[in-house]
């Protein structure tokens, strides 16, 4: 298994988080002590990725400061003697090689991933979004690319939800051809919800091959007029194999209120320092 890119789409408008994300992208939200973004880079980087290709939109480019260094935070942290602070700024600025693309319009998460194309070149890559939080042992991204290394072409991360929320997504159909992967015969963007064709639910993370960004080029618009990914997807049925994999871990739906607060509980009560404490906080709520 081998990769060097991941696409990031962080041109989101971040409306359920309004007056928060007036002036901050939603990918910036924190869950504890870190943005959402800085955990996909981690993620990305963690499942063996080297490069970060952020698509932003027109005044959103301020997320690149995050991994940028900065000589003068860094120069009055040590000044101050605060050695610890400063390697930790010092670890984002040197996760991965950062860089951004503008979508200039809101065109949907297809239009946004096609803008990556130049920068991509024609490797293998892989894409997550920011706000699907996912805890598991082993990176959801390197489980992806596990699986693309034995099968190629297409491979996207699929979790079983309540069949009364199959609508919000992009849901696949296929076979079993391992424990918790299925290969993919067809897929649909936001079914009736009398009209999926099972409850297993595209989340964001997927890895594509360069073809993808040819046949972005020729889908047009689909649900809420905007390029959906999952429409290319299945057109690439057609030529490509295509295999889901039933991840291994838990997700928060961080694009919603309560599932950012569920990762920041979560993520809390794990950490080494406080986790302990805040778990008899919990304890002690009526």
């Amino acid at each position: 298994m081998s990769f060097r890119t991941t696409v990031i789409p962080v041109a989101g408008l971040g409306t359920r988080f309004l007056p928060a994300t007036k002036a901050t992208p939603k990918e910036m939200l924190p869950v504890f002590d870190r943005p959402l973004l800085q955990y996909a880079v981690e993620e990305s980087v963690a499942a063996g990725g080297s490069r970060v290709v952020l698509v932003t939109a027109p005044g959103k480019a301020s997320v690149l400061k995050h991994f940028a260094a900065d000589p003068v935070l860094e120069a009055t942290l040590s000044e101050r003697g605060k050695i610890a602070m400063l390697e930790v700024v010092r670890s984002v600025a040197s996760l991965a090689e950062v860089e951004s693309v503008e979508q200039r319009a809101p065109r949907g998460v297809g239009d946004a991933i096609l803008q990556a194309r130049a920068a991509v070149g024609d490797e293998p890559f892989g894409v997550m979004f920011a706000d699907d939080f996912l805890l598991a042992e082993v990176p959801v991204l390197e489980q992806l690319w596990r699986v693309h290394a034995k099968h190629g072409g297409v491979v996207v991360a699929v979790e079983r939800v309540p069949h009364e929320h199959v609508d919000r997504y992009g849901v696949i159909s296929g076979e079993r051809v391992a424990d918790n992967v299925y290969r993919v015969t067809d897929m649909v963007e936001k079914p009736l919800i009398d009209e999926a064709p099972t409850d297993l639910a595209i989340v964001g993370r997927y890895v594509l091959p360069a073809r993808i960004f040819e046949i972005l080029s020729e889908t047009g618009t689909g649900v809420g007029g905007e390029v959906q990914l999952t429409d290319a997807l299945r057109s690439a049925l057609s030529e490509q194999p295509c295999h889901a994999v039933e991840f291994e871990g838990l997700r928060y739906d961080c694009g919603s209120r309560f599932g950012l607060l569920q990762a920041t509980v979560e993520v809390a009560r794990r950490d080494p320092d406080i986790g302990d404490r805040f778990r008899r906080y919990l304890g002690e709520l009526d």
